[in-house]
């Protein structure tokens, strides 16, 4: 039972980290900021591939975070941390740190 909520609590987390991968990139491209419609079809067309690339980046970058958060937690903060609130509030923030990271990586590459 103790594997199975482990398993389930990395899962939550693994959805958060894909999460804030998808909303990095769209922050990033500025899709969530249209300001023109694209007419025609193949404007629409466009728009829609160009969302449908933005999702696949997004979790890709995802599930980066939440590779690195999952190692981070399994070989430090899991020894250091209890399961209460506070806790999961510094994981959290240790996520965002961890998507900082990533991100700078993203704009020098």
């Amino acid at each position: 039972m103790k594997t199975l909520k482990q398993i389930l609590t990395y899962l939550i987390w693994t959805v958060v980290a894909l999460l804030i991968g998808i909303i990095y990139i769209y922050l990033f491209l500025g899709l969530g900021f249209k300001t023109e419609n694209s007419t025609g079809f193949f404007g629409r067309l466009l728009d829609i591939f160009h969302e449908i690339i933005a999702v696949h980046v997004g979790l890709r970058i995802g599930g980066v975070i939440a590779l690195l958060f999952i190692l981070l937690d399994i070989f430090y903060l899991k020894k250091n941390l209890n399961n209460d609130f506070k806790s999961t509030v510094i994981r959290f923030m240790v996520m965002l740190m961890i998507t900082l990271l990533v991100v700078i990586i993203v704009y020098i590459f």
